[in-house]
């Protein structure tokens, strides 16, 4: 069966999409898109770091993500604005990391493919990595669920529970690093974030429970995945931005829902 590469390319791509949907909701409901969006910039650093010390690209790009998402979690809040630190960090690593592939000459690099996905080209191998990963993160986010949520909807009173709200940012943070590295394959640097945040934010006029959205926003990005991918073939365009826009067009016929039905 995985003879077939649309075959790998579906399950490559309901394995991202599943994993990406549940912590797309906490970065809907944190307001972390920038957050987001810096984190996966800096995936194309770590390719270039995999590539020169001849290490796997998800290595490489795994802790690059997660050195910059604690790297922002760390220097959030003192003395830069949020919003310009994130602006910063998201554009300074994605220019790094274009700058330190042309420093790797000896291998000749597809950087279109990583910025914005080849999920067609994925192997068996890296069916195993995207699924692991994809199972890792999913059970993270899982097990920590009601303790993100309650840190999520009140911090405070998530401390006089006894509970850490630093901690399970950071948590988030590793789930989301792992989801980054998996995904590059998938949809790119550049629309990996989308793919976390669009399916979340078209799930929320659906849903009345944070359970209910998770639900919503896995099936909104399992379907744009696999008609993303079928439209992409029919229609011989690049996948990764079919599959965003599948997506992106499914939050815009939720918005027209919530506005019609008040």
């Amino acid at each position: 069966m995985l003879d077939d590469f649309m075959v790998r390319a579906a399950l490559a791509g309901l394995g991202v999409a599943l994993a990406a949907a549940p912590l797309g909701c906490f970065v809907v409901w944190r307001r972390m898109a920038y957050f987001g969006d810096a984190t996966s910039h800096a995936a194309i650093l770590g390719v270039a770091l995999a590539l020169a010390l001849d290490v796997p690209v998800f290595g490489g790009v795994l802790v690059i993500a997660l050195a910059m998402a604690l790297a922002l979690t760390v220097l959030t809040g003192r003395g830069v604005g949020s919003d310009a630190l994130l602006g910063v960090f998201a554009h300074a690593a994605l220019a790094l990391g274009l700058v330190a592939v042309s420093f790797v000459p000896t291998v000749r690099v597809d950087l279109m493919g990583y910025l914005v996905g080849d999920i067609l080209a994925v192997s068996s191998g890296d069916l195993v990595v995207i699924w692991t990963g994809a199972v890792l993160a999913s059970a993270l986010i899982a097990w920590r669920w009601s303790a993100l949520l309650s840190a999520t909807l009140s911090p405070d009173l998530a401390q006089a529970a006894g509970l850490n709200p630093r901690r399970e940012h950071l948590v988030l943070t590793l789930a989301l690093a792992v989801t980054v590295a998996v995904a590059i394959k998938v949809v790119g640097a550049l629309l990996i974030a989308a793919l976390l945040i669009i399916p979340a934010a078209a799930a929320r006029p659906l849903a009345r429970t944070p359970e209910a959205m998770a639900v919503a926003a896995m099936a909104i990005g399992a379907g744009s995945a696999l008609g993303g991918l079928m439209l992409s073939f029919a229609l011989d365009t690049p996948t990764g931005p079919t599959i965003v826009s599948l997506a992106a067009a499914v939050f815009c016929v939720t918005q027209v829902m919530q506005t019609v039905h008040g």
